[in-house]
């Protein structure tokens, strides 16, 4: 596939990504699985460049669950030092490239000074257009949910003015509009506790690439599945409808 292939006349809008595998493909080389973590790191910056190529208007990516914190201390320590160092090298290119950064997770839980850094990022890109991009680090969808629950109940909202609009302005993603695709690399079947609200209706899309492997060219051909499916949201699509009527 090159260059000059067309890109798909419906992209979706909002593109979430459960950057998954590379452990696995730093093993495959007999490489640290930190070295893995550091290559899908180099390449979430080349897929940023093909969203907005593609004209993409939001990214939203799974870097640390909240149930990674069980996995062994130096690679936690060294999941967060990469954060660091990413904001630390990366922050004026997105910036010059028009990506606006947020966070979503539990902010709160990470060291102070790497909360600094994030803050400082969020503020400093906090005008940017090309692109949203939502990094969940420290992010878990059932948590999500549970803190949504508490700031309502603590906001002393009553239960008959409780709505699907209403929860979403207590998610973290509030002021994202629903993911349209989730890519999940490396083959697993599984949400593994992301975006469980939001993701109720997204067209899933698997690859069994490494999440280091995933190039411009794999998400181009993620987004042209996508453009080729229909969405029916639990109606009838078009074509059946129009059978119906037929009948």
């Amino acid at each position: 596939m090159t260059n000059e292939v067309e890109i798909p006349k419906h992209v979706p809008q909002h593109i979430a990504i459960i950057m998954d595998g590379n452990g696995r493909w730093a093993k495959a080389r007999g490489l640290p699985r930190l070295a893995g973590h550091k290559a899908g790191t180099e390449n979430l910056r080349r897929i940023i460049r093909a969203c907005v190529e593609f004209g993409v208007q939001y990214l939203t990516i799974y870097a640390f669950s909240t149930e990674n914190w069980g996995r062994p201390e130096d690679e936690v320590q060294g999941l967060l030092q990469i954060v660091e160092s990413v904001i630390d090298k990366e922050l004026d290119e997105l910036h010059k490239n028009g990506v606006q950064m947020r966070h979503i997770g539990r902010l709160e839980q990470l060291p102070v000074h790497l909360q600094k850094k994030v803050l400082h990022a969020i503020d400093f890109t906090k005008d940017n257009q090309q692109l949203i991009m939502n990094i969940a680090f420290n992010y878990g969808g059932r948590d999500e949910i549970l803190c949504a629950i508490r700031r309502i109940i603590d906001d002393g909202i009553s239960s008959e003015k409780i709505s699907e609009e209403l929860v979403n302005t207590y998610m973290f993603t509030h002021g994202s509009p629903d993911p349209d695709l989730i890519i999940r690399t490396s083959g697993e079947m599984r949400l593994s506790n992301f975006l469980i609200w939001q993701g109720a209706y997204s067209e899933w899309y698997v690859t069994a690439k490494y999440w280091p492997e995933f190039d411009r060219e794999c998400l181009l051909e993620a987004i042209t599945s996508y453009s080729q499916r229909d969405r029916r949201y639990g109606k009838l699509s078009a074509s059946n409808e129009a059978r119906s009527d037929a009948c």
